[in-house]
C-alpha cells in the first residue's frame, strides 16, 4: 500500500492550490521505474489525469494515481516531505523496493530503510 505523511499531504494540497483552475481537483500521479544504467530506483510525481489501469490508494482528501508498471516498485512505500538539510526541504520516498524486482516482486523493507 501507498501512503502520504501528513506533511507531505499538506504540501501536495498547497501546490494543487496553485494548479490553473482547468477543472476537478488535480490528482497526484507518483511513479518508479528502474534506471537501466545503473539499476537504481528512480521515483517521480506531478498532477495529472487518471488512465484506464490506474490504482487509486486511499490516501486521504490527496487523489493519488499508480500506473501498472509503477505498482510493485511503490508497494509499501511513504511519501514524506522532510527537512533533508538545515532549511532545505523535499519531497522522500521512504520503505518500498529494496531491489530491483525479479519476476515484478518487490524485497520488503525491515528496519531503516529510507
Amino acid at each position: 500500500m501507498f501512503a502520504l505523511t501528513p506533511t507531505a499531504a499538506e504540501q501536495i494540497a498547497r501546490a494543487a492550490d496553485e494548479q490553473p483552475d482547468a477543472g476537478p481537483q488535480p490528482m497526484l500521479r507518483v511513479a518508479a521505474k528502474i534506471d537501466e544504467n545503473d539499476g537504481e530506483l528512480v521515483y517521480g510525481m506531478g498532477f495529472d489525469d487518471e488512465r484506464e489501469d490506474d490504482l487509486v490508494p486511499n490516501t486521504g482528501n490527496i487523489p493519488t494515481l499508480i500506473s501498472p508498471h509503477s505498482q510493485p516498485l511503490l508497494e509499501n512505500t511513504t511519501l514524506d516531505f522532510a527537512e533533508v538539510a538545515p532549511g532545505e526541504f523535499q519531497f522522500i520516498f521512504r520503505g518500498g523496493c529494496t531491489e530491483p524486482p525479479a519476476a515484478k516482486s518487490c524485497g520488503s523493507c525491515s528496519g531503516g530503510c529510507s
